[in-house]
C-alpha cells in the first residue's frame, strides 16, 4: 500500500513538471526515505520542502504525504 502511494506521488510529480529541480530532488529523497521505513527523516524532508518551496505543486504533494504520515500515529 505504501509503495503504491509513493508510486502515485512520483507519477503526479512527473505530470506536474515541477519547475524547481531542487524541490523535485528533495521530494524524491523524502519518498525514498519513506519507502525505506525511515519515516522521521522522510517527514523532516517533506517539511523542509514545504518550507523552502511552498508555492510549488510538489509542496502540495509533500503536504499530503505529511498529513497521511501524521494520521498513522
Amino acid at each position: 500500500m505504501i509503495i503504491a502511494r509513493l508510486v502515485l506521488c512520483v507519477l503526479c510529480l512527473m505530470l506536474v513538471g515541477c519547475s524547481d529541480q531542487k524541490a523535485k530532488e528533495l521530494f524524491e529523497t523524502a519518498a525514498f526515505e519513506e519507502n525505506q521505513g525511515n519515516v522521521p527523516h522522510a517527514k523532516q524532508l517533506y517539511q523542509e520542502l514545504v518550507n523552502l518551496y511552498p508555492s510549488t505543486k510538489v509542496a502540495e504533494i509533500a503536504r499530503a504525504r505529511l498529513d497521511d504520515l501524521d494520521s498513522r500515529k
